[in-house]
């Protein structure tokens, strides 16, 4: 068995094995442990589970548009990612512009009641039409806030000055790789109040070794069964797009986790990954032309030889 899905799933027996029952704000419900660290080789693979399908294109337009600095779910919707889609259209149900049905809880509404998930799936089209259609619209209700994109590249310091993290990263790597101060945050205590959904991958630091950058990122909270896996993808790519420009090799990805979860409906979702065999991990090509990270587009990353099993679909709670 290849060394992701082997530590990955070990997590997932750990946590139902060990783990406590635990509430939690979506009122889903969770069974949770408290502090985890997993370590992968990236010479050994590129760290994409196996025992389901992982969307890898979303979780690549997703770091793309992190490293955009932007912030507007209008790019992800034009490459058909919708991973972000409920947070920006709970901004506009929950608005006094919003004259539709009522979608109040729509995150947590049961999975049978078929009359709300049709009205929900119509409003969802309305909106995804009007953030691509609508400047008006997608500047209001399209724009997440301080997430990711605006931390990682726009970070507005106390000094008055904006320090672009990313830029700062690749630049002191190429100047110096012993560099201990290789960091980039994105929790800022305050501007929580304005961020549709406050950093859950908050922190994460380079070290540079006999030509090999590793990475290792920080999560205050971490849903196991869906966003772990692209969580890892994601780093994974990140690391191999810095070292990309730096002229490095990769090497170690290091995970560490504070409140690692998995919810309450996602129970019969995990043993049935669990019950599932390992497959060989792909690799990863980089387009050879393009030099700089913030010049990549999706077309530029090439997954090879991935061949898992098939996705498992669960729901998400908002």
């Amino acid at each position: 068995m290849n060394r992701a899905d082997k530590d990955y799933l070990d997590l997932c027996r750990f946590i139902l094995e060990k783990g406590t029952r635990k509430e939690d704000r979506t009122g889903t419900g969770t069974i949770s442990t408290f502090g985890y660290q997993m370590r992968f080789n990236l010479q050994e693979g590129f760290p994409l589970l196996t025992t389901k399908r992982v969307a890898y294109r979303l979780v690549f337009t997703e770091l793309l548009w992190f490293l955009k600095g932007d912030t507007n779910i209008r790019y992800l919707l034009e490459h058909n990612n919708h991973i972000w889609d409920e947070w920006g259209f709970q901004q506009w149900v929950e608005s006094e512009e919003y004259d539709g049905p009522d979608m109040s809880n729509f995150g947590i509404r049961s999975q049978q009641d078929e009359d709300f998930n049709k009205l929900y799936i119509e409003q969802m089209e309305e909106y995804q039409k009007k953030v691509l259609t609508d400047d008006h619209f997608s500047n209001k209700f399209g724009d997440l806030g301080n997430v990711y994109g605006k931390q990682w590249r726009s970070w507005a310091g106390a000094d008055g000055q904006v320090y672009d993290q990313i830029r700062y990263i690749v630049e002191e790597i190429k100047r110096n790789p012993d560099s201990r101060r290789l960091i980039c945050n994105a929790w800022d205590i305050s501007l929580l109040k304005s961020q549709a959904l406050p950093p859950c991958h908050y922190s994460f630091q380079f070290y540079v070794i006999e030509g090999r950058l590793s990475c290792m990122f920080n999560m205050r909270s971490n849903d196991v069964f869906l966003g772990l896996p692209f969580n890892l993808a994601s780093y994974a790519l990140l690391t191999h797009l810095i070292a990309h420009e730096c002229g490095l090799e990769v090497g170690e990805l290091v995970y560490t986790g504070a409140d690692v979860h998995i919810y309450s409906n996602h129970l019969e979702q995990v043993k049935t990954q669990l019950s599932r065999e390992a497959r060989p991990l792909p690799s990863l090509r980089l387009n050879p032309e393009k030099k700089s990270i913030f010049d990549f587009e999706i077309e530029d990353i090439e997954v090879i030889g991935y061949d898992p099993h098939p996705p498992i679909k669960a729901p998400v709670a908002v």
